[in-house]
């Protein structure tokens, strides 16, 4: 017998932050603010991330490249290694990710790629609460969904192991 299953994403689009909550516009202005502070000498695609976690505190974190491509990590994977970092067993309640690509405009919303969509399943599952995304580019549309986890169906987790 085959049976069937649906995973359906849900999420909102705005056409530019002014239509966003006035703490997710922030977070968003804070994200687009600090893509100055990445290190992307090669790719010249600078990535940023703001938290805003459960105590009220906002921490950031950038990509980080290194001539070795695979030693460099993602923003999204600095600013939660940050927050637990200088805030232990503080949960996240909202990411919001931008990006300024030197090579060409940056107006569409960026996602997060396959591996820190799981390390944001493994932050939801360790502090059982959602982490809100806030997603889009310097200018343009955003992107914005309730649960991270939803990017990332059939995750591997704790279960797996069991």
């Amino acid at each position: 017998m085959q049976n069937k299953a649906r995973h359906i994403i849900e999420f909102e689009t705005y056409a530019d932050s002014s239509a966003l909550s006035p703490a997710d516009a922030a977070l968003l202005e804070k994200a687009r603010q600090t893509t100055t502070a990445a290190y992307a000498p090669y790719s010249r695609f600078r990535v940023a991330a703001a938290a805003l976690l459960e105590n009220g505190e906002v921490v950031t974190g950038t990509n980080q490249e290194n001539a070795s491509y695979p030693v460099g990590i993602c923003a999204e994977r600095t600013v939660l290694s940050v927050a637990s970092g200088l805030y232990p067993g503080v949960a996240v309640v909202a990411i919001a990710v931008s990006y300024n690509n030197e090579l060409a405009p940056s107006i569409t919303p960026i996602a997060p790629c396959g591996i820190c969509r799981q390390t944001l399943v493994e932050y939801e599952a360790r502090y059982a609460r959602p982490i809100r995304l806030i997603l889009s580019g310097q200018t343009g549309e955003v992107i914005a969904m309730a649960k991270s986890g939803d990017l990332m169906p059939l995750s591997f987790s704790a279960n797996s192991m069991k």
